[in-house]
């Protein structure tokens, strides 16, 4: 038992079923209501502009109906004067022409009084009606309320009086009453209509819809060989075409990831099998004495091409996730450039490749980090220096160009083709492409060189040298673009004066 006072620990008894996702309604139900709505409104619409046109339309013609048979009854007494008349023979033959319908009649002596009829007939005129028929002998056609009633009212005078024709206005026109309903069948039938077409129309609009959702489900589970047929409008078949391009991309983009973990679990693999192999070697004593140096200066380059490789990765892993530090602060590219080459230039003279440091007479300033600026000049000597034979030259240059600083590192190697230079900086592309050809890095290198020249600030692209192979070109901004800025062509981009982006 749960003392009282007690809190009850999340999850507990005390704890209500987790509530699921909420339903819902599908695009299909929503589709279908709206028709449904859209539908009633316009039957609504409908019927009440169709009675506004049919029901005057029908009290028309029941008035030129009641008007003509009060005509006719008027003709009728005129010609029948004799002993009772007026009185008792009008009311007579009043009868036997209003005989089977609805109408009400009321017969007017000379002075207005009512001398037979219903007094319906006689209450639909007013005084001034009644002075109107039976004394200035002119006929009445008019519509008025008689307890609450429309009532259709025709008066025609008669020797000796007048005829009073009354009809109420609901029983006027049995056509308009017919019409009423017919129309009303029609439009429910429309109405109905209108459902069943939203139904299948929201069908129709859902199903290639749910069919993207599959293979969005499909995409998240991991399948890559999912494709869609465009079906439907234009913007359900976009979704489609959109899916089939995403699935395409996720393909491609996995494949270079595969690629990309074989060719580093290689690099990888080749290091530690070489440190592995001459610890064993110096664990069961097979190598001792004059032999342990060699074998310790090769595992410690082993370790350290492990430790580059591991570094860059590790680099490029945190620029792509945006958690890169980079210190910004002015810098005098100049010095920076010259201190890069006196390093350089003990490393390439060992190996007997000539370096040249190519500066410009004033100072060049930028806002950068220099740690990492200095990060890209040296991997782009070590690319260069792999690469280039003895006797060749390699050079690390400087221009200040219509508000860029330039900073270049060319070599006399074997190059790179247009298409080389076009895919220089995407990860991997040039290892797998040179691999067993020339000595190749790790495949990142030129990767992390791009990465970290535009979190500079800058660019980066790759192209051919005036001395036969490959150049590289990082562009930055100048800290002060007006001062010592040239139009000079660079070397290795004829007539180009300007910073454009890789590939």
């Amino acid at each position: 038992m749960t003392r009282a006072g007690a809190t009850q620990p999340p999850g507990g008894p005390a704890a209500g079923p987790t509530p699921g996702p909420a339903r819902r309604p599908t695009l299909a139900s929503r589709t279908a209501l709206v028709t449904v709505a859209v539908a009633a409104v316009a039957v609504l619409v409908a019927g009440a502009v169709s009675l506004g046109l049919v029901r005057p339309a029908g009290e028309s013609d029941a008035r030129r109906v009641l008007a003509v048979l009060a005509d006719n009854v008027a003709g009728a007494l005129a010609e029948r004067p004799g002993p009772g008349w007026p009185g008792r023979r009008q009311a007579a033959v009043a009868q036997r022409f209003l005989h089977g319908t609805n109408v009400r009649y009321a017969i007017l002596a000379g002075d207005g009084t009512v001398l037979a009829g219903q007094p319906m007939a006689a209450e639909a005129l007013t005084p001034a009606d009644v002075r109107r028929v039976a004394v200035a002998r002119q006929p009445v056609s008019a519509v008025r309320r008689v307890a609450g009633h429309t009532v259709l009212v025709e008066a025609r005078p008669t020797p000796g009086g007048g005829i009073v024709l009354a009809q109420l206005g609901n029983e006027a026109s049995p056509l308009l009453q017919t019409a009423v309903r017919r129309i009303g069948v029609a439009l429910l039938v429309g109405l109905a209509v209108a459902a069943v077409a939203g139904a299948l129309l929201a069908r129709l609009l859902a199903r290639p819809l749910k069919r993207a959702a599959s293979a969005a489900h499909a995409l998240a589970t991991g399948a890559r060989d999912v494709r869609l047929r465009p079906e439907g409008p234009a913007e359900v078949a976009a979704v489609a075409e959109s899916l089939n391009v995403l699935a395409a991309a996720l393909e491609h983009s996995e494949g270079r990831q595969r690629e990309f973990l074989l060719s580093v679990s290689h690099e990888l693999r080749t290091p530690l099998t070489a440190i592995t192999g001459f610890a064993e070697s110096l664990a069961d004593g097979v190598t001792s004495g004059a032999d342990v140096r060699p074998v310790g200066n090769t595992m410690l380059g082993e370790a350290r091409r492990l430790e580059r490789l591991v570094s860059d990765l590790l680099d490029l892993a945190r620029l792509g996730a945006q958690d890169f530090r980079i210190d910004l602060q002015p810098v005098e590219l100049t010095a920076l450039l010259r201190a890069a080459g006196e390093v350089w230039r003990a490393r390439c003279d060992a190996v007997g490749v000539a370096l040249r440091v190519e500066l410009p007479p004033h100072e060049v300033g930028t806002v950068t980090d220099p740690t990492r600026l200095r990060q890209i000049v040296d991997g782009l000597a070590e690319n260069a220096l792999r690469v280039t034979p003895a006797g060749a030259p390699i050079v690390l240059a400087l221009y200040a160009v219509h508000g860029y600083a330039a900073v270049q590192v060319r070599d006399g190697g074997p190059g790179l083709t247009p298409q080389d230079c076009a895919v220089a900086f995407e990860r991997s592309v040039l290892y797998e492409r040179y691999r067993g050809v020339r000595r190749v890095g790790t495949g990142v290198g030129l990767a992390l060189v791009y990465a970290l020249a535009t979190r500079l600030g800058g660019t980066a692209e790759a192209g051919r040298a005036a001395e036969g192979g490959a150049c590289f070109t990082v562009w930055l901004p100048l800290h002060d673009p007006g001062a010592h800025t040239a139009t000079v062509p660079l070397p290795g981009r004829p007539g180009r004066t300007g910073p454009v982006t890789a590939g």
